[in-house]
């Protein structure tokens, strides 16, 4: 249970296909190419952009940022920052993304 928002992000990276061949920079897309996950490719990291660019805000892709470079970070923030607010949207987030990007 302590690593469940780690767990969705690594789930949604492996289970994650191709968005197509548009190419979208930005913090996530550059994390999760530098995550060095073997699922990780350029357009992969792309597709997870578009939807982060959809679904989170600025900030909340700034924090997200974190979990692809450590993911332990996840389940420490998700204790320490006692709302539930930012993982109702990040969870929507890695569900759409897995949505979108599987294709």
């Amino acid at each position: 249970m302590r690593y469940i928002p780690a767990v969705i992000a690594m789930v949604a990276l492996v289970a994650l296909g191709s968005c197509g061949g548009r190419r979208v920079t930005g913090d996530i897309s550059r994390a999760c190419v530098a995550s060095g996950r073997d699922a990780a490719s350029p357009a992969l990291c792309s597709c997870v952009q578009q939807v982060a660019n959809q679904t989170l805000s600025a900030s909340d892709q700034r924090r997200a940022v974190s979990f692809f470079e450590n993911p332990e970070k996840a389940q420490e923030s998700r204790v320490a920052d006692g709302t539930a607010a930012f993982w109702t949207r990040y969870r929507a987030f890695t569900e759409a993304a897995r949505a979108q990007c599987s294709r």
